[in-house]
């Protein structure tokens, strides 16, 4: 089973602010297949449904983002999903709008989300979906450029980038994360640096005497 978290804060007023963008991607999939995102437990909305013959639990939680790790940790104890089988979608201000990225250990993305789950579940080996939201502008703090609404023209460019986190939770359902990554990141997915072994030769006929 895998759980697939929208991170984002509760109530219509922020439905539509930056923050909310895992929202936005946890409602598409659950129109497109058919998941109500209803089911009321414990500070969370849950959904469960299939998708590609496989059980999904899709979770948008009632905390607020800065505790987001209360409503995972128990949904994730409650079914009893492992922390490799969950999938976070946050939103990424070090990322243009309409660029994301998928992300798994040693990301130094600082997210207090991100970092809630951590500390909740004990492990960050989940995987997440970075999706950008643009840049901070300097003349407003980052409490307020979370919780603003995006524009008429961002909108349209939102469209894209939705569908295609729609598109990489799905993937990441059924495959490794490294095809994930290597399909949708630029970059590919990391390569990881083997630890070179030194060889110690030892004289056995020295070892004789």
């Amino acid at each position: 089973m895998k759980l697939i978290v929208g991170f984002g804060n509760p109530g219509e007023k922020f439905s539509n602010n930056r923050q909310n963008i895992g929202f936005k991607v946890i409602e598409i999939i659950g129109n497109n297949e058919n998941i109500d995102i209803k089911i009321k437990k414990k500070k969370s909305l849950i959904g469960r449904g299939k998708i590609n013959n496989n059980d999904v639990v899709l979770l948008k939680p009632q905390t607020f983002v800065s505790l987001i790790g209360e409503s995972v940790l128990y949904i994730a104890s409650f079914l009893r999903i492992n922390v490799s089988d969950i999938i976070c979608i946050v939103e990424d201000i070090t990322l243009p709008l309409g660029e994301m990225r998928v992300d798994y250990m040693y990301s130094n993305l600082n997210h207090e989300g991100v970092n809630s789950m951590i500390r909740a579940l004990k492990s960050e080996k989940f995987a997440k979906i970075r999706v950008g939201i643009g840049k901070k502008p300097d003349d407003i703090s980052m409490e307020k450029y979370l919780l603003q609404d995006f524009t008429d023209d961002e909108n349209l460019i939102l469209i894209d980038i939705l569908n295609k986190s729609e598109a990489v939770a799905k993937m990441l359902i059924t495959h490794p994360i490294e095809e994930v990554q290597e399909k949708y990141n630029p970059e590919g997915a990391p390569k990881i640096k083997k630890r070179k072994v030194k060889l110690i030769h030892i004289d056995h006929r020295k070892a004789k005497k």
